[in-house]
């Protein structure tokens, strides 16, 4: 489980770091919102959460460990477009979008919260 989130955490790494420099190179911010929740959402929460993973091996064969990557995995793409969609002008179709994925992004936090209390003392 740690390798699949360490990978989905670069990948964000990428995206953030790309839509950081083609705003900076373009003088077009609007879009800031997107590159602040790919990067904290995306690189900065998955890498940690993978190192966690990681760190506490009893919590990789739970049933809770593949619903949080899932739900974390589905719900910030589908978030991150509503945001994208709000900030370019389409707050019509972007805030169903918006608000789907950061419930699907919210389950997927909680699912990793109770795992962790559940099973990170566990011995693996």
């Amino acid at each position: 489980m740690s390798i699949r989130f360490l990978r989905s955490a670069a990948v964000y790494a990428v995206l953030g770091l790309g839509l950081g420099i083609y705003m900076a190179a373009s003088q077009q911010f609007s879009l800031r919102p997107v590159h602040a929740h790919a990067l904290l959402g995306g690189w900065l929460s998955m890498a940690v959460m993978g190192l966690i993973y990681k760190a506490f091996p009893a919590m990789n064969d739970r049933f809770l460990a593949p619903a949080h990557f899932w739900l974390h995995s589905l719900g910030l793409p589908v978030m991150l477009a509503g945001v994208a969609a709000i900030h370019s002008g389409r707050a019509d179709s972007g805030e169903p979008l918006a608000g789907i994925g950061s419930i699907l992004f919210g389950l997927g936090v909680i699912a990793f919260a109770v795992n962790l209390w559940r099973n990170a003392a566990a011995r693996p």
